[in-house]
């Protein structure tokens, strides 16, 4: 946005109203989160390509691909905690794999 000379205004984030019953509903409103993101990224990325903007395209295209892989995360923690419940064992497994993980993140210059 600053590339393009937009304004930008951050706005306060009201706090999560949500309660959760079990552990599996924490799990699901995730994906639920992570579907949600998708769709504000796809939308943001119409309304470039619509005006033709394609730097702005370009930016996107890394978060675009990200989400595909925060989806299929969310929804493979899902399948791996039906699958293990609450055994202690597999749990354990399941936290070192995930501490496990690594992350990038596309180089953002701020000004």
């Amino acid at each position: 946005m600053q590339n393009n000379d937009c304004p930008i205004k951050l706005n306060a984030i009201a706090m999560p109203d949500k309660k959760y019953k079990k552990d599996m509903d924490v799990l699901k409103a995730g994906l639920e989160h992570e579907e949600y993101v998708t769709a504000s990224i796809h939308t943001i990325y119409d309304a470039a390509y619509k005006v033709k903007d394609f730097r702005t395209m370009q930016f996107l295209d890394w978060f675009v691909k990200e989400q595909g892989e925060e989806e299929t995360n969310a929804r493979d923690m899902i399948t791996k905690m039906e699958l293990f419940g609450s055994d202690p064992k597999s749990l354990y497994m399941l936290n070192q794999e995930l501490a496990a993980r690594t992350y990038s993140a596309p180089s953002l210059v701020l000004d």
